[in-house]
Order: structure tokens, then C-alpha cells, then sequence
């Protein structure tokens, strides 16, 4: 699945996972790293990309199971 963000975009994608990093003054900084957590916790991926423009592309995927 991918989610396209138009905001201000990322100046330091390094943190963006980190938990308690933030760069909003009311923010607690957990959403994207709780996020992430829940989709590894499935086998899957979460990652951000930068646009060409303003924002920001996340991109997650989480493998199908099989019915029993």
C-alpha cells in the first residue's frame, strides 16, 4: 500500500522511526514508530520516502495469510 503525504516533507529520515523523536512542538513523536512496530510484529515493511516535491510517500506492505 502507499500513502502519499503533501507536507512540508522530511529533513532527517534517520529519526523518522525513533521513538519520542519529533519535530512538531506538540507532538509526542510515537505514531510512525508504534506504526512500524505493528506492521513488523506482522512480517512486514514500513518505509518513507521523500517526494521529488513537497511530502512525503510511505510505503508498507504485510504478507497474506494463508486461510486454514
Amino acid at each position: 500500500m502507499r500513502i502519499d503525504d503533501e507536507g512540508p516533507g522530511l529533513a532527517n529520515t534517520e529519526n523518522l522511526f525513533v521513538p519520542f523523536y519529533t519535530t512538531k512542538p506538540e507532538g509526542l513523536g510515537i505514531g510512525l514508530f508504534v506504526s512500524r512496530f505493528i506492521i513488523e510484529s506482522h512480517q512486514g515493511s514500513l518505509q518513507a520516502r521523500p517526494n521529488d516535491g513537497p511530502g512525503v510517500t510511505f510505503l508498507f506492505s504485510i504478507p497474506q495469510r494463508a486461510c486454514l
